[in-house]
């Protein structure tokens, strides 16, 4: 039986995190699938829009060449994206593990039989701290 795993994300600004959490991942599964998160979900839950918009986004994470199919992530509740592309395990940073969300997640996908499995956060580099660096140069220019 084929284990297809799931790897919902932003992705923005590429970087060493997003291919870490994209390698441990595949070798947990026979199939990879990327979840992209849309531009206007990632508004709504971060208060602002990626750095790189997400047709650009997504070709970037299709061409890695970890993933077996990269896909629109168009809600913050992922039964919706299981219900679009049923996946057995759900990957995800551990900075969500013992967190509310990271709970409803537990439950939601825990419901339909998914596993939900936490790798390290790459905490020195994020797209956040990117964003952060980005900001400042540009208030200093």
């Amino acid at each position: 039986m084929t284990r297809v795993g799931y790897v919902p994300g932003v992705f923005d600004m590429f970087h060493i995190g997003h291919l870490t959490i994209l390698r441990r991942a595949r070798e947990q599964c026979d199939r990879l699938v990327a979840g992209v998160v849309t531009d206007d979900v990632v508004e709504q839950a971060k208060g602002v829009r990626p750095i790189v918009p997400f047709v650009e986004r997504l070709e970037i994470v299709r061409s890695v060449g970890i993933v077996d199919d990269a896909v629109p992530d168009t809600a913050s509740d992922k039964t919706v994206a299981w219900r679009a592309n049923p996946f057995d395990v759900i990957f995800k940073g551990d900075d969500w593990q013992g967190t509310p969300k990271g709970d409803r997640l537990e439950a939601d996908l825990g419901a339909l039989g998914v596993d939900v499995v936490y790798f390290p956060y790459t905490e020195h580099t994020s797209s956040t701290m990117l964003r952060d660096v980005l900001t400042r140069l540009a208030t200093s220019l």
